[in-house]
């Protein structure tokens, strides 16, 4: 067999077996919880640890998971994992601000790494229609809510709303569940406890946005 036709075979098998595990993997994960991801694993080890409490969606509070949605991704139930809409918007004003949806967040943080790099932006466009078909709205929501970096070393809201609120993630208000919606695009430099007169506006807008998704329909593929 010729040298070529040899290595296309290897590359084309070994494209099968990636594709094939991630799918095993999606699978898996629709039903059990990630136990970590790969990000939560370097900065426990660079940190020496870090907070993370699982919760189910019907025990994290519906205004939180409507806050999420419309700070991040307010077409998430209308999409079926990239908003071809936003991401023409953000190439119109060439940035990709806005553009990533949370069904793309969620299979970066779960399955690949953190950075702009066009392998990894390659992986996650392959996977996010995976997930998109294996999962459904609530369990994207639920992980993505579960695994979300909030502060340094506080991961899911459950640990985020222990560690700046002092309550579960059940009891959270809405002003709550705003603060911590805005803190999502930089949870290093936001805090949601101490928020800035910038922050406090978005998580007015937050919940102003919270508030119309659920009127208009746009929560209906979450809200149990």
């Amino acid at each position: 067999m010729p040298f070529g036709r040899r290595v296309r075979r290897i590359f084309w098998r070994s494209v099968l077996a990636v594709a094939v595990f991630m799918v095993a993997v999606v699978l898996l994960f629709r039903v059990i919880n990630p136990p970590t991801t790969y990000y939560m694993w370097s900065e426990s080890r660079r940190l020496g640890g870090v907070d993370q409490e699982w919760v189910r969606l019907e025990d994290i509070a519906p205004v939180m998971a409507r806050a999420a949605v419309a700070a991040e991704d307010a077409n998430f139930c209308m999409h079926w994992g990239f908003d071809v809409a936003a991401i023409r918007l953000a190439i119109a004003q060439g940035s990709n601000r806005g553009a990533s949806t949370i069904d793309q967040q969620t299979v970066k943080n779960v399955f690949l790494w953190h950075g702009r790099t066009y392998i990894r932006k390659a992986f996650e466009a392959g996977i996010t229609p995976i997930v998109e078909i294996i999962w459904d709205k609530r369990r994207i929501l639920e992980v993505y809510l579960n695994v979300a970096e909030f502060d340094e070393g506080v991961f899911g809201v459950e640990a985020a709303a222990r560690h700046y609120f002092g309550v579960s993630a059940g009891a959270l208000s809405a002003r709550q569940a705003s603060q911590l919606a805005a803190v999502l695009p930089s949870p290093k430099t936001r805090s949601a406890s101490r928020p800035t007169a910038f922050l406090g506006k978005r998580a007015a807008q937050i919940r102003s946005g919270a508030a119309t998704i659920l009127a208009d329909g746009r929560a209906n593929c979450f809200q149990s």
